[in-house]
Parts: structure tokens; sequence; C-alpha cells
């Protein structure tokens, strides 16, 4: 009997050591399932982040509207109670309405002020859009609007350009943010008009109204500043000598990319920027919290937009480097006066990277800090406080140095 131990522990051997193979197969088939999710996610990240909104979701419930008393009641949250004047589309994007007071709130709603409406019927809408960008064209503020042409690398961008009374006057190009058009920069146009600056609403491409890029993506402001270069080479051409640029959002990475590398940045003698992306990574990873990624994921999603070939992945024809578009690390390659509104409660774009601005660059760059006005929407929220600081910094900073350097 005991000779026959032998072959039962020998066949014993050999079935643990089957099942192990086995179980190594299911496990690497499974290692690999997994690789292959996980990658198709990071991937998916990746794209996220460069691709347009082809469509502008309505996600405010609009719970009643009251043309005759002139009030519109909607879901309540960070955005929507805040004080101010905004816009409220509606009908799938066909209907606008201008909002303004807070009349009043429950625990859920606020019932808001109706100022205007623009376009559609809003007493059969049930759902919208909250917006910053209030007016829909500049020639509502009453001024002198010329449609132009700019002459991009994709094509012709169209522009409104509303013209100082004085031919000789500097000049200020605006530049909108990310899934949005130069409409939300006609807030601006007041304020730089009452300095003395004749104004150049840019588009840039993939926005809907400019032509769009090869590719069709995002380049997070290291493709964009491309058409911005070329709506400096276009005031240039119409006699400016000084152009302020401002940026709302990724229109402030835009900026601060033409400040960098256009070969027309000599003009330029100061930026304005609101709520601006300073640094991609501090809002990658603000919106990774938010959405519980894990940091691995983000991580990779950026080492993909950047890498050789695998960019191809997010659809952009060249890479994108996240580490070329952070300013504060190159903030030593900043060479001229630049104001930066931000509320710290941004929601979406973290003040961290402006206060990170201002302070390793204090001798060219002003920080004016809002708290409860959430993102681009300083303007919407006290328009004398955003009129006055830019103001008192065009005419103390821009136009002080200017006749300094003059004289």
């Amino acid at each position: 009997m005991p000779g026959s131990a032998r072959p039962a522990e020998d066949a014993l051997q050999r079935s643990a050591r089957s099942a192990g193979v086995v179980a190594l197969g299911a496990g690497i088939a499974a290692a690999t399932i997994s690789a292959a999710v996980v990658g198709g996610f990071v991937a998916a990240v990746a794209r996220a982040v460069v691709t347009p909104d082809r469509k502008r979701t309505e996600r405010v419930p609009i719970h009643a509207v009251d043309p005759g008393a002139r009030t519109v009641t909607i879901e309540r949250t960070a955005d929507t109670e805040l004080q101010g004047r905004y816009s409220l589309w509606f009908g799938a994007g066909t209907g606008h309405m201008r909002v303004g007071e807070v009349l009043g709130t429950t625990d859920t709603t606020v019932t808001r002020r109706i100022i205007a409406i623009d376009a559609g019927d809003p007493t059969n809408a049930r759902r919208g859009r909250w917006g910053g960008w209030f007016y829909l064209t500049p020639g509502e503020l009453d001024v002198p609007v010329e449609d132009v042409d700019v002459p991009t690398p994709n094509g012709p961008a169209p522009a409104w350009v509303v013209r100082a009374d004085d031919p000789e006057a500097p000049w200020a190009v605006l530049v909108h943010g990310r899934g949005v058009t130069r409409a939300e920069t006609i807030r601006a146009v007041p304020v730089f008009r009452a300095a003395g600056y004749s104004v150049l609403l840019a588009s840039w491409r993939n926005d809907g109204v400019a032509p769009r890029s090869v590719d069709g993506r995002y380049g997070l402001g290291s493709t964009e500043w491309e058409d911005i270069d070329a709506a400096l080479r276009w005031v240039a051409g119409e006699g400016a000598t000084s152009v302020v640029l401002m940026g709302w959002s990724m229109g402030g990475a835009v900026v601060l990319q033409t400040l960098l590398r256009s070969s027309s940045a000599h003009l330029v003698d100061g930026v304005v920027l609101e709520s601006p992306v300073v640094d991609w990574h501090a809002v990658l990873k603000s919106q990774s919290r938010l959405l519980r990624f894990p940091k691995t994921v983000r991580k990779v999603a950026q080492w993909l937009l950047r890498a050789p070939v695998l960019h191809r992945v997010a659809g952009l024809r060249e890479p994108v480097d996240l580490r070329e578009l952070d300013m504060v690390a190159r903030a030593d390659e900043l060479h001229v006066p630049i104001l930066l509104l931000h509320s710290d409660d941004d929601g979406f774009v973290p003040s961290s990277a402006s206060h990170d601005l201002a302070r390793v660059r204090p001798d060219i760059v002003r920080l004016e800090v809002q708290h409860t006005a959430r993102h681009t929407k300083l303007w919407n929220h006290d328009a004398d406080w955003f009129d006055a600081r830019i103001l008192a910094w065009l005419t103390e900073v821009v136009q002080h140095q200017g006749a300094a350097r003059a004289s």
C-alpha cells in the first residue's frame, strides 16, 4: 500500500499544476481585458479634454415661467442663485432670455426677474442652459459695429470690430473661452471704449464660428494662438501700435501662448485674464477630483496627449504637451503687465494657479479676487467691480507706462 501513494501524490501535483496554469491563464486574460477597459477609459478621458462640444446641453430644469409677472423659476445651483445678470437659453438653443434680480429662493429653486425675452417662447420650456455671456451682438450696446474676416491658417475667421472715435487709438483684442463664441467677450467692450480703445472681438478655430482645424480638436492654447496671432496682424494692418489682449477661461491660455509665440507680440502692452487657465494641470486635477477619477487615469491621459503617435488616439493631429502650457512654471518668460481677475469659488478653473502666478511675478501681475462670482461671471455678478478694476489698471499701468516710454 505504501507503494501506491506515490502515483496518487504525483497525480495530485499534476492536477495542481494544471489548475495553476488554468488560473494563470484566466488571470492573464482578465488582466488583458481589464487593461483594455482601463486603456479605453483613459483614451476616452484624453479625447474629452480636446474635443469641442458639438451640442450645448440644456441641464437646468425650468419649473415655471410667468411672462406677465416677468419671472422665471429654475433649479437652484451655485451659479443660478447668484445675484447679477445672466443668460438662459432654452428650446435647444433657439430661445434666449436675459434674467436679473433674484426675487426668492427655496431649498431647490430660485425665482428671478426676466429682463428680456430675445427669442422663442419660454412658457413651454422645461430645461435651459445657464450662461455668463449676456449680450448676443455688440449692436445691443448701441455702438458702431463692423463685421470683418481675419485671415487665419484655416481660413477667414469672422470678427466684430468696434472702433474708437480716435483713429490713433490703441486696440484691445478680446478672446473667448472654451465651448462659447465671441459673444462672450461683448461684456468687456464698454470698459475698453471708456478707456479709449478700439476693440476686435475675435473667433478662433473649432468654436463653431471660425473655420475648423484639420483635426477638429482643441490644442488647449497650443494651436489656437495662431488665430490670435492673425488678429494681431490684422489690427497692425489697421495701424495699431499698442494692443491689450484679454482672454476668458481657455481664452486666457490662448492669450498667454500668443504672448510667448507670436511674432507680433511686441505690439502687446498688457494682458487681462478673466477666470483664466494658467496651468492645465491644475484644471484637470480639480476636475478629476470632482469626477472621482483615479489619479493614474489623469496622469496617463495627460501623457497620452503629448506622446508621439499615441496622441492620435485622442484625435489630435499634433501632440499637446501640457507642461509647455504651464505659465506658472514659465512665469519668467512673461514680460508685459498682466491683470488677473478670478473668483475663488470658480468651480471649473481653480484660482490657485492665478494666485501662484501673482506670487511668483508680483512685478508685473496684479491679481483682483472675487469670492462668490463663479467661473467667467465676474462681470455678471458685479459689473461695476469688473469695469472699475480693468479701467484702473489700464489707466495706472498700461497707459501710464506707454506715456512714460513716449516721453
